[in-house]
């Protein structure tokens, strides 16, 4: 998923959202229950680009059907360095209608959701203004 790597790693995240199906699963690997719709899923995208420094995709694996993809990934969060994958999945007009995130180790999971706990109120606030 070259072009989603693309607007992540520029932190462009209008490009990013363009990309996602407007009933997008967000699964956050710090949050119990998954989050759905294009709004609120780009509102958290976009405080993570800020949250995360130094951050790089180191590996990529795409399924043969070109519909399952993984982005390996390494950041720094809060001082913790945070090593994670995106699970990508798009449907059948090229959109991600399923982005899945893990990370670890738990120091640095637990640096990231104090980081983005801190800005949910405006993420939801963003989400809900689109």
């Amino acid at each position: 998923m070259h072009s989603f790597r693309k607007a992540v790693e520029s932190k462009d995240v209008d490009a990013v959202e363009a990309l996602l199906a407007d009933d997008v699963v967000f699964t956050s690997p710090v949050v119990f229950k998954p989050y759905t719709g294009k709004a609120i899923t780009a509102a958290i995208l976009r405080a993570v680009s800020e949250v995360f420094e130094d951050f790089t995709y180191v590996r990529e694996f795409t399924h043969p059907d070109g519909r399952d993809h993984a982005l390996v990934f390494t950041a720094t969060v809060s001082g913790k360095q945070i090593q994670g994958c995106d699970f990508l999945h798009v449907d059948e007009d090229g959109r991600i209608d399923d982005l899945m995130v893990m990370v670890r180790p738990l120091s640095a999971a637990n640096a990231l959701a104090e980081a983005m706990g801190a800005r949910f109120e405006d993420i939801a606030r963003e989400a809900a203004g689109r």
